[in-house]
C-alpha cells in the first residue's frame, strides 16, 4: 500500500483534513503532518529563522507543526516520519483555490513541496466560503487517488481540484480545466490597534476577470469539480529567444 503524506495550511483540526484523512485511509498507509494554527495564505514559505518545533496530536497519529505548510511537508519528507512518503495530498481546503489563489494558497503550496521533493502531489479544495460538504469533497480525492495510483503524474506536475460545495449526487462531472484570472484584491483597509496606532488589513481577492469557458472558475459554477494540472517549471520558454534578442542589444 502507498505511503500517503496528508497537510493542509487550515491547521491540524480543520474539518477537512479529518475528512480526507478517513476517505483515502482504505487507499494506503496514512500519515498526518499539519500546521499547528491556520496559515492560509503562507504560499511557498520555509521557516529558516528559527527551529520548527513538531509534537504528537491527541489522536496519536497527527503530527503538529509550528510553522507552513512547506514547512511540514518538508520535514515529513526530510526525517521526521518513520518512512518517506510516496505520494503527497493537501486539503481538504475551507475555499476554493482558482486563478491567481494559486500563488499564495498554503494547499497548493504544500502539494508543490511534495512535487519538488519527488512525490506525486494533488491540491483539493472545497468552494465556499463556510462550506458544508467535506464528505463530497473527500469522495472525489478518493476517486482521483484512485486513478493517479494507476496513472502517476509527469514530473514537475501537480493537480490542483476545486469540488463544488454540493452533495456528492449532485456534482456534475469532473472537468480539465485551466486557471481563471481574477481582478486585482481590493484596497487595503486601514485600521487601529487598541493604542491607536495604524494597522492595516490586506483586502479580500477581487473578483473573477477571466472565468469563461475552459476555467476552473467556469467549472465549479456549472457544479463540475475543476482539475486543473499545474508545472512547478515557471520558465516562460515562449519568450526565452526574444529575450536572447534584447539582451543582444543590452550589450551594446
Amino acid at each position: 500500500m502507498p505511503r500517503i503524506l496528508l497537510s493542509n495550511d487550515d491547521g491540524y483540526l480543520a474539518p477537512g483534513l479529518a475528512a480526507l484523512a478517513a476517505a483515502v485511509r482504505p487507499l494506503g498507509s496514512v500519515e498526518v503532518v499539519a500546521p499547528e494554527q491556520d496559515r492560509s495564505g503562507a504560499s511557498n514559505s520555509l521557516t529558516l529563522d528559527r527551529p520548527l518545533r513538531v509534537r504528537k496530536g491527541h489522536n496519536g497519529f497527527y503530527y503538529l507543526v509550528g510553522g507552513t505548510p512547506t514547512d511540514c511537508v518538508h520535514l515529513a519528507a526530510t526525517g521526521i516520519l518513520p518512512e518517506r512518503p510516496e505520494m503527497v495530498i493537501s486539503g481538504i481546503n475551507r475555499g476554493a483555490n482558482m486563478g491567481d489563489d494559486v500563488l499564495y494558497s498554503g494547499t497548493v503550496a504544500a502539494a508543490m513541496e511534495g512535487r519538488h521533493l519527488g512525490m506525486p502531489a494533488m491540491a483539493i479544495s472545497l468552494a465556499g466560503r463556510e462550506p458544508e460538504h467535506y464528505e463530497a469533497a473527500a469522495r472525489v480525492a478518493a476517486q482521483l487517488l484512485e486513478g493517479l495510483l494507476r496513472n502517476p503524474l509527469p514530473g514537475d506536475t501537480i493537480l490542483n481540484v476545486n469540488v463544488p460545495d454540493l452533495p456528492y449526487e449532485e456534482i456534475r462531472g469532473f472537468e480539465v480545466t485551466r486557471l481563471g484570472r481574477r481582478h486585482k484584491s481590493d484596497l487595503l483597509m486601514p485600521a487601529a490597534d487598541p493604542r491607536g496606532e495604524p494597522v492595516y488589513w490586506i483586502g479580500p481577492s477581487g473578483q473573477e476577470a477571466d472565468g469563461g469557458p475552459g476555467t476552473d472558475f467556469d467549472a465549479l459554477r456549472r457544479g463540475y469539480v475543476s482539475i486543473t494540472p499545474l508545472d512547478l517549471d515557471m520558465t516562460r520558454y515562449s519568450f526565452m529567444s526574444e529575450l536572447s534578442q534584447w539582451l543582444q542589444c543590452c550589450k551594446n
